[in-house]
């Protein structure tokens, strides 16, 4: 059964009077046996199954996604990596470390699909009750159909809870993304609204059904808590087995509502084929590879060029036991960068920041460490229409002439220009580079003195880097000789996991790589990772510490855009601003995914934005042949 597509009329019983008043002059007209309330100005409450920010759902009448195989063969682990430790299951909250795959244990009021920007399908709600004209408030209908793993009905109050939890104890870049919310309303067991502080956000009304929804009575009892027992939710898998810190096994729920044919989740037909996910840590990504080569786990998402070029030649490989794949993404490439810390002086002149990204020589790492894999990233919206070229437009220069005078004259020049990340000639000396940085040093009042460089307050010029990553080392450290080249004294400090953590949370480092990923349709988590109230919020995603007027105004426009075209422009004018501002150092990217995995697994047609693992299988008979080759 498909998802059928309802647009009617909301029947408002009396006691919704206070939530959902709305005064209509216009005439009641019949179309297809609908009852739809117009307006003068043409608009109606809609009642639908899907709901999309400026954009239209494709799969709202289909039986199973096109990335979905519905007969796909149950059973089987999925068994990926990860590296590191963990000490807790709950990744919400601003203390602990969590594991992963916990998003398997909780579900959201709808979710999207794989190959759209921003489109939201059925879920734990059946329906979503909205005014196109008044984004000031949402309902959402609960499937009566939905429960938690001990058989209670997930209800309003569940809802309302969870978003509570979030808003006053959930991790901060969560709080932030939700500040909009004012108030979540419980109108019966299976209808909730939010109510949101503006009426020009217009995304909120998706934002709040990808929340994860759990059981009230676990949030009362242990929301805030770090440990391994788990929140009570309605997902598809439950926690299985746990080696504390070492390994967590998911499995697969027998019972789970959302599977039953009678749910009508069409999302989840041809999903979670898997009977158990099993995640294996490792101290570091060379012993993870190893355990890979041995068969230990079977799924392998491949970061490092040189591996991926010259790693693959043993004996299961050559057996045939092991596929490789390059899988295309068409999500902007994620900004993987060199952060500098602006709550530190010494990176508060801009001019010190533009050295650094003169120091950074791509060209050499490309050619000599990624065996040419890579490209330099050019854009916080990398590889996408959200991304900035050549010399800003008509319509992108009527957005940006109004900020100028909140920008430092170097960031005027760079946000009018064709923005190019330096170039080197890749002979790893960076001559050219390094000399006008010397240059731009000496600008912003650096001196040199028995060959040791000294900041304008006469204090020396040292930078750390911190990592929790050993594998950084061979990327960061040829960027650190840079600097020593520069008269910087660096130092490379290697934190184990749970101390980085701590140490970025409350932002005590002066450099790091971060990664920023961007979706198709940006919006509201932009506050979060480059506003200037989150720069002073710990365990917040301004990991740079950026306070730019500027970058605030275009970010509130953003998240306003009522159209397609604004949200294009608005990202690329927020792409210049963030590179004019020489915030972090860009490093690179690709356009594709480099993926591993035991000849066992299989999928059928691939999303376009995403591996969409949960809708692969495992093919018995090769597994079988697997296993021997094992001696498993």
């Amino acid at each position: 059964m498909g998802m059928q597509v309802k647009k009617d009329r909301m029947i408002k019983p009396a006691h919704w009077k206070k939530a959902v008043t709305r005064q209509t002059f216009g005439k009641k007209c019949w179309v297809l046996g609908l009852l739809v309330v117009t307006s003068a100005a043409n608009t109606a409450i809609i009642t639908d199954t899907s709901i999309a920010h400026n954009s239209t759902a494709q799969f709202a009448n289909v039986s199973h996604l096109p990335y979905a195989n519905p007969n796909a063969p149950k059973g089987g682990v999925l068994s990926l990596s990860a590296i590191g430790t963990f000490d807790s299951i709950n990744k919400w909250i601003d203390v602990g470390t969590p594991v992963t795959g916990t998003d398997y244990l909780f579900e959201s009021l709808m979710t999207g699909s794989l190959s759209e920007a921003f489109v939201q399908y059925p879920l734990l709600a059946d329906k979503v009750t909205y005014d196109p004209d008044d984004p000031s408030w949402v309902i959402y209908h609960i499937n009566p159909k939905a429960y938690f793993w001990d058989g209670t009905p997930v209800t309003a109050q569940d809802v309302k809870a969870s978003m509570d939890a979030l808003l006053t104890k959930g991790v901060m870049s969560m709080r932030s993304y939700l500040s909009d919310v004012k108030e979540t309303q419980v109108i019966d067991r299976q209808t909730v609204k939010f109510i949101f502080k503006s009426k020009d956000n217009q995304e909120i009304k998706l934002t709040v059904a990808q929340m994860p929804i759990w059981s009230k009575k676990s949030i009362d009892g242990y929301f805030d808590k770090v440990g391994l027992t788990p929140l009570m939710g309605s997902g598809a898998y439950k926690v299985g087995k746990i080696d504390a810190g070492r390994a967590i096994t998911y499995v697969r729920d027998p019972n789970y509502w959302g599977a039953k044919p009678d749910a009508g989740v069409v999302v989840n037909v041809g999903r979670y084929n898997f009977d158990q996910i099993k995640y294996v840590y490792y101290q570091n990504p060379e012993v993870a590879f190893e355990g890979f080569k041995s068969g230990e786990y079977f799924f392998r998402v491949e970061n490092k060029a040189r591996t991926w070029a010259t790693g693959y030649n043993f004996p299961a490989v050559k057996a045939g036991m092991i596929t490789k794949a390059q899988i295309a993404n068409n999500n902007p490439v994620p900004m993987q960068a060199i952060v500098m810390n602006l709550r530190r002086p010494i990176f508060q002149d801009i001019r010190v920041r533009q050295a650094m990204t003169l120091a950074y020589d791509f060209e050499w790492l490309n050619k000599t460490m990624f065996y040419g894999q890579y490209e330099r990233l050019q854009s916080f919206f990398h590889g996408s229409e959200l991304a900035a070229t050549g010399t800003p437009t008509p319509q992108e220069l009527a957005v940006i002439n109004p900020l100028l005078p909140d920008l430092e004259p170097i960031q005027r020049q760079a946000v009018l220009s064709d923005w190019q990340a330096p170039k080197s000639t890749g002979d790893g000396f960076n001559r050219d580079n390094l000399l006008k940085a010397r240059e731009l040093l000496l600008q912003a009042g650096f001196k040199y003195q028995n060959m040791k460089l000294y900041q304008p307050n006469g204090q020396p010029a040292k930078i750390e880097f911190l990592s929790a990553d050993d594998k950084n080392a061979r990327i960061v450290l040829p960027f650190l000789r840079n600097l020593q080249r520069l008269g910087f004294e660096t130092s490379f400090r290697q934190a184990d996991v749970p101390q980085y953590l701590e140490r970025t949370r409350r932002y005590d480092y002066d450099m790091i790589i971060d990664r920023f990923e961007q979706r198709l349709s940006p919006g509201a988590e932009q506050t979060y990772m480059w506003g200037s109230q989150a720069a002073d919020e710990k365990g917040n995603q301004n990991s740079a510490g950026i306070k730019n007027k500027a970058i605030d105004a275009v970010i509130a426009k953003l998240i306003v855009s009522k159209n397609r075209d604004d949200i294009v422009l608005y990202s690329k004018v927020l792409d210049r601003l963030l590179r004019a501002g020489y915030y972090v150092v860009p490093t690179y990217g690709k356009h594709t995914d480099n993926v591993a995995y035991w000849k066992f697994y299989e999928h059928g047609p691939l999303p376009s934005n995403a591996i969409g693992i949960d809708y692969w299988w495992a093919n018995k008979d090769k597994q079988a042949q697997v296993m021997q080759y094992l001696g498993k």
